[in-house]
């Protein structure tokens, strides 16, 4: 790995922020400190953990910044789910982003294990 620019599941993290700037810019103005704010919030995290986890010097921290971006993917969906009960989301693709995002995650998550399994 060269940086965490090369990683697929950045690049796919990326798209997604930038789609859901796009999808909350049309949400009521009421919601701009509110679910605006936070699911911006919680998306932003998910590449920035990557990022921040693939720079450390230990395959162990890095594990620990993937789980906390998995753990901001939960958020942002859980955040979306919301927004979509109350009427505020129309675009059902962006679930379909989430989705394949854990996956990866997750696929990532246990092939970082198994190295650090191996480097023992």
């Amino acid at each position: 790995m060269r940086t965490h620019k090369d990683l697929e599941i950045w690049q796919r993290s990326m798209n997604l922020v930038e789609k859901i700037y796009t999808i909350t810019q049309s949400f009521p103005q009421v919601e701009i400190y509110g679910l605006i704010s936070q699911i911006r919030r919680a998306a932003v995290s998910i590449p920035s953990n990557i990022a921040e986890g693939a720079a450390r010097q230990t395959n162990k921290e890095f594990i620990q910044f993937l789980y906390i971006a998995l753990g901001s993917l939960s958020e942002t969906e859980t955040l979306l789910m919301i927004a979509e009960r109350l009427g505020y989301i129309k675009d059902e693709t962006i679930m379909n982003d989430i989705e394949i995002i854990r996956r990866q995650l997750l696929n990532f998550l246990k092939y970082r294990k198994e190295q650090q399994k191996t480097s023992k």
